[in-house]
């Protein structure tokens, strides 16, 4: 999902790509309507409320693609809620299709743009936001469309308590020098790094994707930042 600054819903790109299974097509009719978020009624002040399983605090991952990073840390940690949001067909199926095959309580999701959801969410809610491997809208005259903007960092902060964390993994130099930039001119988050290897290294548990393979195959090195909510 992108966002620019000052926009409300703008979407650039495809929503679809290859065609769906018979299995995972039926999954939008059958288990989709049972995990979607509905924002058209207010948000609980309790997300945990959102579970049916019992859950003692909850993560957002905007755009998780395949959902291999989402599926990984919903298993690892089954007393925490997880809402993950993507506006991509081909990805809401496979995040579909783990959670069906796994028996998932803990994942929530949000077929849409994730500015809507975040902004839906309660102040304080939600404990850590990941944006892992985003579109890099290479281009300078599509920077705009980046995910990370100044109005979007204001929302982040918002929704996130005080400690909490906002991950951002791209294989791009330039978006992460873009998205440092963007964080060091807001009081709102600190950077955790102390040293290159904590930019240069995968944070202990990170779960790697199929896109990230392929970048570490074309040479592209990722970049793993952690800014803490002050």
């Amino acid at each position: 999902m992108d966002s620019t600054t000052g926009r409300k819903g703008a979407f650039f790109g495809r929503r679809k790509g290859h065609a769906l299974k018979a299995q995972q097509a039926a999954l939008f009719d059958t288990l989709l309507p049972r995990l979607a978020l509905d924002l058209e009624v207010s948000a609980p002040a309790d997300l945990a409320t959102l579970f049916s399983n019992s859950v003692t605090a909850v993560r957002l991952e905007i755009g998780f693609g395949g959902a291999e990073h989402m599926i990984a840390e919903a298993e690892r940690a089954p007393h925490t809620g997880f809402i993950g949001s993507d506006l991509f067909v081909n990805a809401m199926a496979k995040a579909l299709a783990a959670i069906d095959a796994r028996g998932l309580a803990n994942i929530r999701l949000h077929f849409g743009d994730a500015i809507f959801l975040i902004e839906w969410l309660p102040a304080g809610s939600i404990v850590r936001v990941d944006l892992i491997y985003p579109d890099p809208w290479p281009k300078r005259r599509h920077w705009k469309r980046r995910f990370v903007q100044d109005a979007t960092l204001i929302e982040i902060a918002r929704v996130l308590r005080p400690g909490g964390e906002f991950r951002f993994v791209t294989d791009w130099p330039d978006y992460a020098a873009w998205t440092l930039k963007h964080l060091a001119r807001t009081s709102d988050f600190e950077w955790t790094a102390e040293r290159a290897d904590d930019w240069r290294k995968p944070w202990p548990g990170f779960t790697g994707t199929r896109y990230e393979a392929k970048a570490k195959r074309e040479g592209r090195a990722p970049c793993y930042l952690i800014f803490r909510r002050r």
